[in-house]
């Protein structure tokens, strides 16, 4: 064990009864999402723009439905009668449902179209991928051993959200040039600031699923030896965090802000943030570095962490993509230019043909540079 009380004694091949009902609740919210995102995402197939785009998205759902066995396995071999109740609860909730909705907030929002699936194997499997990496490294070693193989799959998830935006961008920017004009909405294009805002609404959304800044859930999680950091080996401290101090900034109603020290043991959702937000900020640049390369002037952006925030310290205050706290008008005069309106949303819902035909593309996203597992992009990819 690498951190918290039991640092150094051999890992778990058992739950301790004293941790049950804490790691029974890890395993519980961590499954949860798995078939939530394939529940958000069973329409895609209805307006994939190609067949290696249709065949991509299988492939992530199929690997959602594993993710979601390997956590209904640990629950039912290590938690008895319990455990098996809360498995078969993962079946009774549904995504966006009235009556029974996911667990966290993300996984009940619709991605109801292509751009949107891309911002949400960029942005939220991005989140998996850190909270993976905490579980990665719990005392517990069933779930350590399956959180490896988790992550790995994972890793596609993102390359199908990164190259997916690469693509939308190339291809606007295609159109920019082409047409000479930033408006390409009539050429079947999507316009960079729809981009912006749909990146602005999943990147708040995706921030709310680290939970507040500041949480002795956590804490205790570390402690007890059950959910550690990301890359916790890698980390050059003691590994038990009493005694470190972090520092956390705080918004107030007069529009400024206080920074306040705590012990770090106290701020860990706020230090596993802080990870994904500067690997978030790698495909910004990607998608900068197209825009340059094509002589485009605008320059896609990360909003601030506070920005459209429903949970933490942010969520009660209106706060700008650019850190400016407001108030209520302010907010609603500036939030159709910041997240995704109902014409935005149509207009790009308006784009989402399907196209099956081999080799065929969407006029709004650009092909890829290469296909899957060495084969061309005309490649049959899906047998309709």
């Amino acid at each position: 064990i690498a951190f918290g009380d039991h640092q150094g004694e051999p890992v778990w091949q058992q739950v301790p009864g004293e941790y049950r009902a804490d790691l029974q609740r890890l395993i519980v919210v961590q499954g949860d999402t798995e078939p939530a995102s394939v529940e958000q995402q069973k329409l895609l197939g209805l307006t994939a723009p190609s067949l290696y785009d249709l065949r991509n998205l299988f492939q992530v759902n199929v690997e959602e439905g594993r993710h979601l066995w390997a956590m209904v396995y640990l629950l039912h071999a290590y938690f008895g009668r319990e455990g098996r109740d809360e498995a078969e609860a993962l079946l009774y909730r549904n995504s966006g449902s009235p009556d029974a909705p996911r667990i966290l907030g993300a996984f009940n929002e619709e991605t109801a179209d292509w751009l949107a699936f891309y911002m949400f194997t960029y942005f939220t499997d991005r989140d998996g991928k850190y909270q993976l990496g905490t579980l990665k490294e719990s005392a517990f070693d069933p779930l350590s051993r399956t959180c490896e193989f988790m992550l790995k799959e994972e890793a596609h998830h993102m390359f199908v959200g990164t190259t997916g935006i690469d693509r939308v961008v190339h291809r606007s920017a295609e159109l920019i040039r082409e047409h000479d004009t930033t408006d390409i909405t009539g050429y079947g294009g999507i316009p960079l600031e729809i981009i912006q805002r749909y990146l602005n609404f999943h990147y708040s959304v995706s921030l709310d699923l680290f939970g507040s800044e500041t949480s002795t859930n956590a804490a205790n999680y570390y402690t007890a030896g059950l959910k550690g950091r990301w890359l916790e080996p890698r980390r050059r401290d003691d590994h038990r965090l009493t005694d470190d101090s972090a520092v956390l900034e705080r918004p107030h109603d007069d529009g400024t802000w206080e920074t306040e020290e705590m012990q770090k043991i106290l701020l860990l959702n706020l230090d596993l943030r802080g990870e994904y937000i500067d690997d978030c900020q790698s495909g910004v640049k990607r998608w900068n570095r197209i825009l340059d390369d094509a002589g485009i002037s605008f320059r896609f952006a990360l909003p601030h962490p506070g920005f459209n925030r429903d949970v933490g310290i942010n969520s009660g205050h209106h706060i700008t993509p650019d850190g400016t706290i407001v108030d209520e008008q302010s907010w609603q005069r500036g939030r159709n230019h910041w997240l995704p309106t109902s014409e935005d949303l149509a207009f790009v819902r308006s784009l989402m043909h399907p196209v099956y035909e081999r080799g065929k593309i969407a006029s709004w996203v650009a092909p890829p540079r290469q296909g899957i597992n060495g084969k061309p992009f005309d490649y049959e990819y899906v047998y309709l």
